[in-house]
């Protein structure tokens, strides 16, 4: 054999060894790409449709000093696959967990931990995750991870001019160009995730952030000046972070959609984390969606007494909890007063929420004892669910309580919100006792200096912040509105996704004042979560949000303007299929009105046309036709033997009889009356 046979092998072998790993999505849709470059790091690809979505970007953690992404070899790749389904709360009953799977080892070098990569490709993005097997204590110094945006694309991601931006993510969400994002903020290149690329040319959406965020610290993005790359960047920063045991990273995550209504309805970030565990979760009955009254938006936390007016208040609304905040410890018997509550909330059916500083049970000595005791007063007071607030960063030890707070609560039976917190990764979907979080720059600004929200940010919300996960904004203001209309801070009680829907507004200004009285039982019949979400296409994000959603057999149509004054002309409709509706419409030709408009016969053919002022919105409910049968038949009422009666939310009664010159083709007739 001849030397420059034995030569042309070792070149055939070498090019077989460097040759990049492939993964397809099930659809064929997506394709994602793990090669080592020739420095011998290691790097990733996504494309979409045979088009580049994700140029080469770095794979890598940096454990005790080592990069474990560099002087890479890939070893022999498996295949496998997902298809199953799940319940979620949120803006669909159910999701999907469909992927084409990978495993692939690296190969250790001398003095090297053995490393493994796992990836999955959907039809909506890739993701890709490191895994260091071993034990003891090690510390993680950084990733040399990453994203290499598109060309030409404009990024949306949320700002803040203070220090508290990447503590609270409650930024005001605005767009820059890819290669603008290492200069545009006055706080420095590092950006919260997720970023949202909007790509040239209608090309559709990409979405960068993390997945399945446990012992291990939150993903943050640092701009590399002179590129369209983020990088991976921590709060720990050089000193990093220690792990005890196997080392796994979150997934990394890349959402790439063709159109917002595909974005909206990814359930890409709730597939990648792990299901619920069987035994913490084998009882889920305590997890209960909702809509909250709150009084410290309005008029502060009050007196005893004034909170138990609050569940009067919720009651009144046919809402199904109450939230105590900040200063009900400072009562003079506070438990004693707080069992009091719940034992006048539980007669009325109304549930309990009770907050808490976060760093006045942060200690996670005696397996978090001064948790524990806190968890367990609450359990005893009778109260649902607790708020954890100003956690205030994603370093690991945030991340560390989350999850204890969860796995400490669900043992109790109690439901969480957390506040002053950063993005979602997933946790409701493991933690599901996880009701809501916010980690938005929620209406409470409308109440401060900083504030208030502009409608744009309104109109950014769900193709941004909203995608990754529920969100507690706190909807719906009258009496603080911003520059925004009344029918706008309606749509938003609508549009915002959280499975605990908490309304700011002083619930007395919603359920007497005259103004808003023609809004009031569509806004009692709006639920917290959703069977379907369909994105309309005249949606633009910052610029207009046109959002359908269904809950039975009642479907919602929400309008946000977040630009200048808009026509919205004839959407389509088609969402309604042939079942016949009733449709009431509530728009405001005054920021601080309400204008009625009730259609008895609406369909998908039905013509509507919205002139939206900047700042304005719009909601139209279309209520399908039921069967006279559904409701109480009262013989002989008013002589009529065939008449039924139902009496429904917002002093409304609805008739249905049969007979006369007034019936419809299938002989009934359906009117409603007020009282």
């Amino acid at each position: 054999m001849s030397l420059r046979f034995l030569f042309a092998l070792l070149g055939l072998a070498l090019t077989a060894a460097a040759a990049p790993v492939v993964i397809d999505s099930p659809g064929g849709q997506l394709r994602g790409k793990l090669a080592v470059d020739a420095d011998g790091a290691l790097v990733y690809s996504v494309e979409r449709a045979g088009r580049e979505i994700i140029a080469p970007s770095r794979v890598g953690v940096t454990v005790d000093g080592v990069d474990l992404g560099s002087g890479v070899t890939l070893g022999v790749p498996v295949f496998g696959a997902l298809d199953e389904s799940y319940a979620v709360l949120g803006g669909k009953a159910r999701a999907r967990n469909h992927a084409r799977t990978l495993r692939v080892p690296m190969a250790p070098a001398a003095g090297r931990p053995e490393t493994v990569l796992e990836a999955r490709a959907y039809d909506d993005g890739f993701a890709w995750r490191l895994i260091v097997p071993g034990a003891g204590r090690r510390r993680v110094q950084g990733e040399a991870s990453g994203w290499t945006l598109p060309a030409g694309s404009r990024v949306w991601f949320f700002e803040r001019d203070s220090d508290w931006k990447l503590k609270s993510y409650a930024g005001e969400w605005i767009s820059a160009g890819a290669d603008e994002l290492a200069t545009v903020s006055k706080q420095g290149p590092v950006q919260g995730a997720p970023l949202v690329a909007e790509l040239a040319a209608g090309g559709g959406y990409v979405l960068v952030t993390e997945a399945a965020r446990e012992n291990y610290s939150g993903l943050r993005l640092r701009a590399v000046p002179g590129s369209r790359v983020v990088r991976a960047d921590f709060a720990e920063a050089e000193e990093g972070f220690v792990i005890d045991g196997p080392i796994i990273t979150p997934w990394r995550v890349t959402l790439v959609a063709p159109d917002l209504d595909a974005l909206v309805n990814s359930d890409l970030i709730a597939n990648l984390a792990p299901p619920p565990d069987a035994h913490l979760f084998a009882d889920t009955s305590y997890i209960k969606p909702g809509r909250a009254v709150w009084r410290w938006w309005s008029a502060g936390t009050g007196t005893p007494e004034q909170e138990r007016q609050f569940v009067d208040h919720a009651v009144a609304l046919g809402f199904e909890y109450t939230v105590i905040d900040e200063g009900w410890l400072g009562w003079p018997e506070p438990w004693k007063d707080l069992a009091g509550i719940v034992d006048h909330a539980r007669d009325r059916a109304v549930g309990v929420f009770v907050w808490k500083h976060y760093q006045e049970v942060a200690a996670p000595a005696d397996n978090w004892g001064q948790l524990r005791t806190f968890l367990d007063a609450v359990r005893a007071a009778g109260a649902v669910g607790v708020k954890l607030d100003f956690l205030n960063a994603e370093s690991k030890d945030r991340v560390d309580f989350a999850i204890a707070a969860l796995r400490l609560a669900a043992e109790r039976r109690l439901m969480v919100i957390f506040h002053g917190v950063t993005k979602p990764a997933g946790e409701a979907r493991t933690y599901p006792n996880e009701i809501t979080r916010e980690g938005i720059r929620g209406l409470e600004l409308n109440k401060m200096k900083e504030g208030p929200i502009p409608a744009s940010h309104n109109a950014a919300l769900p193709f941004t912040r909203f995608v990754v996960g529920a969100g507690d904004y706190t909807p719906l203001s009258y009496s603080r509105p911003g520059p925004t209309s009344w029918a706008h801070q309606l749509a938003t009680f609508i549009q915002f996704t959280s499975p605990m829907q908490i309304m700011a507004e002083d619930p007395a200004m919603v359920l007497n004042d005259a103004a808003t009285r023609p809004a009031l039982d569509v806004l009692k019949s709006i639920p917290a979560v959703w069977d379907e979400t369909r994105v309309l296409a005249s949606s633009a994000i910052g610029r207009l949000s046109v959002i359908a959603r269904r809950s039975g057999t009642t479907w919602f149509l929400s309008l946000l303007n977040g630009g200048p004054p808009a026509t919205v002309e004839n959407p389509d409709l088609s969402f309604l299929g042939k079942v016949g509706y009733r449709a009431v419409e509530l728009t405001s030709p005054q920021p601080r009105t309400f204008a009625r408009r009730e259609i008895e016969h609406a369909g998908a053919q039905t013509r509507l046309r919205f002139e939206l002022p900047a700042g304005g919105g719009a909601v139209v409910r279309f209520s399908a036709d039921q069967a006279p049968a559904s409701l109480p038949e009262l013989q002989g009422r008013d002589g009529l033997p065939n008449f039924h009666a139902k009496a429904s939310a917002g002093g409304l009664v609805r008739v249905a009889y049969l007979g006369g010159s007034i019936t419809t083709a299938d002989g009934w007739r359906v009117q409603t009356h007020e009282f």
